[in-house]
């Protein structure tokens, strides 16, 4: 799993990889058993601080999503975490924004973006 910080984005860094890391098991990306990146390496690949690092893994750890196993790593655990309906509105709000951004900057407009969605869908 490949993790990201959007700097601009206005949401803490912590909540940020939290979300990420729920989202990934959510689609099955990260399963039980999975070991995640030390809180060292995820810091250096962010360029964060640390402790923003551990804040993500503790609360991630008290919900029972990750387990640490001192001296082995940190672990996806067997319970599957709840995603409320703000937290997937805040993900898909971030997406589209993205989305709308990188289509903008190549000059694409709305409605162009629109039916290419369109396109996707019905080919899907």
């Amino acid at each position: 799993m490949v993790f990201w910080i959007d700097h601009k984005s206005g949401v803490p860094f912590y909540r940020q990889i939290i979300e990420q890391v729920k989202f990934a098991i959510g689609r099955g990306d990260l399963k039980a058993g999975d070991r995640l990146p030390t809180v060292r390496q995820l810091a250096v690949d962010l360029s964060i601080n640390p402790n923003t690092v551990i804040r993500a893994y503790r609360e991630l750890e008290i919900e029972g999503v990750l387990d640490t196993q001192q001296g082995s790593g940190t672990f996806v655990g067997e319970r599957r975490p709840e995603i409320d309906a703000l937290e997937r509105q805040r993900m898909l709000d971030q997406i589209l924004t993205e989305l709308l951004a990188r289509a903008s900057g190549y000059g694409f407009t709305l409605d162009e973006v629109l039916k290419g969605l369109r396109q996707r869908k019905e080919e899907s």
